[in-house]
């Protein structure tokens, strides 16, 4: 975490747009403690030059390191792999042009799908497969059918059909990280939780 400080915060992207190294400027501080006068806390708020959201963090004095991030930066899990998680990096860069937010999602969801030996038909069917297979829950499936994953499709089929907006992104990338969370990084975090456990058990 980066330290509180009362000019600039500096983060490598805007927890909110996403924005690679964004200016992010003290607006707001403030100290709080407990009802006895304990756990003193130094908090500052900062807002994004580039879209207007706002950052709150604490620590225990000025110039120290963050203990709290509100919103935390949100990042792309290492176990995942590519080119799954290149898309997800591109696509969080990216939610400022909602259209290729939009196909970069869905190349990261076809990415994961392929990794996962899913690679024939549409996305759509690879999707419903999946879930046949029991591999996604069906509610990952419905999921996936209410966000427009496949909206540069339906462009081409329709072309009365309103583009993407910054709306449609992020719903798009909250769902493919969120599935790349239930493929790679969930089953990663409970196979080192058993490695650990075994490594800790009593001979």
């Amino acid at each position: 975490m980066p330290q509180l400080n009362l000019q600039n915060l500096d983060l490598p992207k805007c927890p909110h747009c996403f924005v690679n190294k964004p200016n992010l400027f003290s607006i707001q501080r403030a100290e709080t403690t407990n009802h006895t006068g304990k756990n003193k806390r130094f908090w500052n708020f900062y807002a994004c030059r580039h879209c207007g959201g706002v950052v709150t963090a604490w620590a225990v004095a000025i110039d120290q390191n963050i203990q709290e991030m509100f919103p935390t930066p949100e990042l792309v899990n290492e176990v995942i792999p590519n080119p799954a998680r290149s898309y997800l990096l591109q696509c969080q860069s990216s939610l400022h042009a909602p259209s290729g937010a939009v196909m970069l999602a869905a190349s990261a969801v076809d990415a994961m799908l392929k990794i996962k030996g899913y690679k024939d038909g549409s996305l759509y069917e690879r999707i419903k497969k999946a879930t046949e297979d029991h591999l996604i829950t069906a509610e990952i499936e419905k999921w996936a059918h209410e966000v427009r994953l496949d909206a540069n499709d339906q462009r081409h089929a329709d072309e009365k059909a309103p583009l993407p907006d910054q709306n449609d992104a992020e719903k798009c990338l909250d769902f493919s990280l969120a599935l790349s969370e239930y493929l790679f990084v969930l089953p990663s975090r409970v196979t080192r939780g058993i490695e650990n456990t075994v490594k800790k058990s009593p001979q």
